[in-house]
């Protein structure tokens, strides 16, 4: 009869289990090892990193660019010829992807805390990779869209980049605690001493990246200019169909101080106001005119041009998911409305005694006003009875037809030299946002030049040209920002070069008292003279203070490597009936004795 006594109680590890399954779907403690990760098993964990960080800047390039969603929308129509909110799939799948990425990492960085292999399992693995290829596709498809809005991305940091550094500091603060857990517990090497230098670049990189910020709501609040007026493009085109009369009523009912439409002019001569080159979008053209649907708006009469529906399409597309705030009246008074002209939009603004803004659309060669085009548009404002003064005028012909602006407050939406400025006789500039740099405004407003920027439809892009001295903002959303009564963040450079010092000192002593708490049980060691003791006694000392993963498994491996050498020299054995017994019991009684033992 053999007597058996268990050498080791295995304890319940919840997380592990946890941690093990859901990553690598090894449930049971037999599937788990704590040996090294493979190098194929690194290589992965490297894509998952590089998965990660991309989606990330990719989450915040659509965080940002909804400053910009119709634009892209806009964009895509004018490819497609169908007009659908794309964002809503790309920001659904954004969601999704990074959510799922995160969890994989979260998952792997507590293997690598608690020592287990990084096994990923081979459906996260092909996860990953989907996740990875996806996203790399968006971006071309984006570049190849929409490449100007890449731009967002440093036009933003003037605002996020001081909250950005404190996010990314504290992250790779926290991850010196894994950094000191594989370079102090582990056997010295090469790679090890990469991985150390490594961080430590990263780190005294974040502690000097404010030096390289440029945020200009870093100032004395003495210094804020007045809030920039907001320009209602187009009207309120969030709230109603854009370039109608209830879209300009919605706006100023929102506080714009301005209008701004885009002026085209009909066959006979009447402005009208259009942003696309057809009818499609905005009209039911194709169903009034099926066979002329893609044909230039320019080339209809006023008569068929009031005939069409301009409301309805709004009412049934819903582009910016407003239509279930309006009342029924709204909605009866959208769905009724037809092509505004220019002239009854001009007429709107001489009653609320407010300017417009026009940005006017030459008619194509062929059209019977080609030549006039620019003379119907000024007898227009005449006849409305606004002063020209109240009127800029947007053009991008400068020959013979600048002269027929004289009167008029001309603007230009290039970005040029004080000098070619001045040489045109311009005194003002509306630019896109993304041309018009802090340095730039100042250098336009210290030259007495009024800028105006589109379009600003978010309030931290609204703050920071507030804080610019910005005089005015073209918006989609004058409606969003009614809201911003003061810029979202202001601060000092005292209190900023205070909170980032301040930063950088906590980080470092958090850093640094990491590694000493992770190495405290080395240099105690070596301070106490306990060179002498035997190896086996300095194994477990070194190991008192770990884990009880950590000990349990090297009290196996001691178990294991003492048992071997007793079953070689052990002549103990008695035979009784053909059957053999070991005494186990004495010898797990002498281990036991031993272990208790002292240097």
């Amino acid at each position: 009869m053999v007597k058996h006594q268990p050498l080791q109680v295995y304890e319940k590890q919840v997380l592990v289990s946890f941690v093990t399954g859901i990553y690598g779907c090894r449930w049971k403690r037999y599937q788990r090892s704590q040996d090294d990760s493979s190098r194929w098993e690194c290589l992965w964990f490297i894509i998952l990193c590089s998965t990660f960080l991309l989606l990330l800047v990719w989450a915040y390039f659509w965080l940002v660019a909804q400053n910009d969603f119709d634009d892209f929308n806009w964009s895509v129509y004018n490819r497609s010829g169908e007009w659908r909110d794309e964002t809503i799939p790309i920001l659904a799948s954004t969601t999704m992807g990074f959510s799922y990425i995160s969890v994989l990492m979260i998952l792997a960085f507590f293997h690598i805390s608690l020592g287990q292999q990084l096994n990923l399992y081979w459906l996260h693995k092909i996860g990953v990779l989907a996740t990875l290829l996806t996203t790399i596709a968006g971006i071309i498809s984006v570049d190849d869209i929409w490449a100007d809005e890449w731009d967002i991305l440093l036009v933003s940091l003037q605002s996020t980049a001081p909250f950005l550094h404190i996010g990314a500091l504290t992250t790779v603060t926290a991850l010196s605690w894994l950094v000191a857990g594989y370079v102090v517990r582990r056997e010295r090497s090469n790679f090890q001493m990469m991985v150390l230098i490594t961080y430590i670049i990263i780190l005294l990189a974040l502690y000097l990246t404010p030096l390289t910020f440029s945020c200009p709501c870093v100032m004395d609040s003495l210094s804020l200019k007045p809030r920039p007026d907001v320009i209602g493009r187009r009207g309120a085109p969030m709230l109603a169909p854009e370039n109608t009369i209830v879209s300009f009523n919605r706006a100023l009912q929102h506080g714009a101080s301005s209008l701004e439409a885009d002026v085209t002019l009909s066959v006979d001569g009447v402005p009208f106001l259009m942003r696309d080159r057809t009818l499609r979008r905005t009209t039911d053209a194709s169903t009034v005119f099926p066979y002329r649907q893609h044909d230039d708006a320019a080339f209809f009469n006023w008569t068929e041009l009031r005939s069409l529906n301009a409301g309805r399409w709004f009412l049934e597309r819903d582009p910016y998911w407003t239509v279930d705030t309006l009342t029924g009246r709204d909605r009866s008074r959208i769905g009724n409305q037809t092509v505004c002209s220019l002239l009854e939009m001009l007429r709107l603004a001489v009653r609320a005694n407010i300017s417009a803004l026009l940005n006017v659309r030459r008619p194509p060669v062929g059209h019977p006003r080609y030549r006039s085009w620019f003379m119907n548009t000024m007898w227009t404002v005449q006849k409305a009875g606004i002063s020209q003064k109240r009127v800029t005028m947007v053009t991008w012909t400068y020959g013979t037809d600048r002269e027929k602006v004289r009167g008029f407050q001309e603007t230009t939406n290039e970005k040029l030299s004080v000098a070619e400025i001045r040489q045109r006789g311009i005194t003002s500039l509306t630019l896109h946002y993304s041309k018009a740099s802090h340095k730039d405004i100042q250098e336009y407003l210290a030259n007495n030049l009024s800028v105006t920027i589109y379009p600003v439809n978010e309030p931290w892009l609204y703050s920071i040209l507030w804080c610019s001295g910005v005089p005015s903002v073209s918006s989609d959303a004058p409606q969003v920002l009614r809201k911003v009564p003061y810029p979202i963040w202001l601060m000092s450079q005292n209190a900023y070069s205070f909170i980032w010092i301040t930063s950088d000192l906590v980080s470092l002593a958090v850093v640094i008292g990491i590694f000493s708490f992770q190495n405290y049980h080395m240099i105690r060691w070596r301070m106490s003279g306990s060179q002498n003791c035997n190896p086996e006694q300095i194994m477990l000392s070194a190991v008192s203070h770990r884990s009880n993963r950590d000990v349990n498994v090297m009290k196996e491996r001691l178990i294991v490597s003492e048992l071997n050498n007793r079953l070689r020299s052990a002549e103990e054995l008695s035979y009784e009936n053909g059957n053999a017994r070991y005494s186990h019991g004495d010898l797990s009684s002498t281990f036991h004795r031993e272990q208790n033992m002292g240097c």
